[in-house]
């Protein structure tokens, strides 16, 4: 079914590292430059604006405030004021963004670039939101050249996406709580090494425009020849305000780091980091090793108990299911086979759910907390997974691939009312069902991705939907995957979730 990563080999440096060589002085407005604004290395005015421009950044909710002026950015050059990062390889941009204020002209434009010079007749693609809501991939192949586009259908995304890979560009568009609307250009030159950022024009010479943009992640997503469980990335513990949709990143290391689980009093993350536990301080940002004995090579299938008191774990070869006291102890093992994976622990702490290979298939058991025989639950054939109690103990939540898809199904504790919660095209794993009750978030896969596997590095959404079913609606859109949410991360007031997003660093 799945083998779960725990040793890092072959990292890359998720930190961004010092600027490459800078174009010449005169590529752009240099006297409007700083320093770093956020993941961003300088920011200036391209071309001859009349209203020098500037950028800002709030450490604190990670958000950057661009203003600018600006005659346009079309026909054979552009004017406007650009945060960047020179990068080379290929790469994801993305931000969620908005105008403030009604403006002067409806053709303001607010967006994603990429650029080979600072000049202002560069060649470059980008991803253009207008004022009046038009949204389009706009390139210019040549120095020079008359600026061509391709229109999105949607108008008025608020969320928008540039990827690279080799000469490829792909504009993905949102409006928040919607999956990606996607157009893509090939063969636009831009060479190896790129100026890569955020941009703002008020198309109007004698005005300047103001505009936020949040959730800004510049990503360097996995080379050609990644070797999953061999090959990791930089990981992101990241928060996300479940109201507002605002993301922060609380730790980052170079290496993996899945899984995080909230504890019940809200002030720490348990998380796997290359097969050991850790507690993430949230105050502090400081992080702790939690002593589990013998069990070192953990996978990143691992469940607090409902009071918080006793941690759930599996690991070894074939991989079991153990408990410790979640202050560190000497674990004892529950399952009395494997392959298990455990993911919940019933409210009242007597059961464990988890996935179990027995003959060949894979399907959901419960077994008791302090050890004894197993129940199956789900028979029907295909990979059944994900199994977490609702904490009123009414439900046994999981994801199933029996209709051909992962889909969500919710059962009674005897294994008792199967039923069906999502009917669509995508793969979606990982339900877990928010404290207070009334909320599910799960992560979700492309349809490009085979239905029973859950794979490193792919951009998937966080989703959530009433805990009775509807509509699912995005909350984040993350470039990340296998170990991003597998566990209940949902703080203890329902109002956020924790989860990993992953990246590369410079080469």
């Amino acid at each position: 079914m799945r083998l779960r990563g725990f040793v890092a080999a072959a990292c890359l440096v998720l930190s961004f590292g010092p600027l490459l060589p800078a174009q010449p002085a005169s590529s752009a407005q240099h006297a409007g430059a700083s320093a770093p604004v956020g993941i961003f290395g300088q920011h200036a005015d391209v071309g001859p604006v009349r209203i020098p421009g500037s950028a800002e950044y709030d450490a604190a909710t990670e958000t950057y405030t661009l203003r600018a002026s600006g005659a346009n950015m079309w026909a054979g050059k552009d004017e406007f004021h650009f945060a960047w990062k020179e990068i080379t390889g290929d790469f994801i941009v993305q931000a969620k963004a908005e105008f403030l204020g009604r403006g002067v002209d409806p053709h303001r434009k607010l967006g994603l670039m990429v650029r080979s010079t600072l000049d202002p007749g560069s060649p470059h693609v980008n991803v253009s939101r207008h004022g009046d809501g038009l949204t389009s991939l706009q390139f210019r192949r040549t120095g020079a050249a008359d600026t061509e586009e391709i229109r999105s259908d949607l108008n008025g995304p608020d969320v928008l996406q540039l990827e690279r890979k080799g000469d490829t560009y792909t504009m993905s568009v949102a409006r928040f709580g919607d999956t990606y609307a996607t157009r893509q250009v090939s063969g636009v030159v831009l060479g190896a090494r790129v100026y890569v950022g955020i941009y703002l024009c008020s198309h109007n010479p004698d005005a300047a425009e103001t505009a936020v943009l949040r959730n800004v992640r510049l990503i360097r997503p996995a080379k050609d020849g990644f070797v999953p469980y061999r090959d990791y990335l930089g990981s992101n513990v990241e928060l996300l305000d479940m109201e507002s949709g605002a993301r922060r990143i609380v730790h980052q290391v170079d290496d993996s780091m899945q899984a995080p689980n909230w504890t019940p009093d809200g002030k720490r993350l348990l998380v796997n980091r290359n097969g050991r536990m850790y507690s993430l301080d949230l105050a502090t940002r400081t992080i702790s090793d939690v002593d589990t004995g013998s069990m070192t090579r953990n996978n990143n299938d691992h469940a607090l108990s409902f009071d918080g008191t006793m941690l759930g774990l599996s690991g070894g070869q074939p991989s079991v299911v153990y408990t410790v006291p979640v202050g560190g102890g000497t674990p004892k093992q529950i399952t009395p086979v494997g392959p298990s994976y455990l993911h919940g622990w019933s409210p009242d702490g007597r059961f464990l759910a988890y996935t179990g290979q027995r003959n060949g298939d894979f399907d959901i058991y419960l077994v008791p907390s302090g050890g004894g025989p197993e129940q199956r639950l789900t028979t029907a054939p295909g990979l059944d997974d994900g199994s977490e109690f609702t904490p009123d103990g009414r439900w046994i939540y999981f994801n199933s691939a029996r209709t051909g898809r992962m889909q969500i199904w919710r059962m009674k504790p005897d294994g008792s009312q199967q039923e069906q919660l999502t009917f669509d095209g995508f793969n979606n794993w990982f339900p877990h069902v928010s404290p207070d009750g009334r909320t599910i978030v799960f992560i979700t896969y492309g349809p490009e991705v085979r239905a029973d596997d859950h794979p490193w590095y792919k951009q998937v959404y966080i989703r959530k939907m009433p805990r009775d079913g509807g509509a699912p609606s995005v909350v984040a859109y993350v470039y990340g995957g296998q170990g991003s949410m597998n566990v209940n991360s949902w703080a203890p007031d329902s109002k956020a979730i924790a989860f990993v997003s992953n990246s590369g660093g410079d080469r």
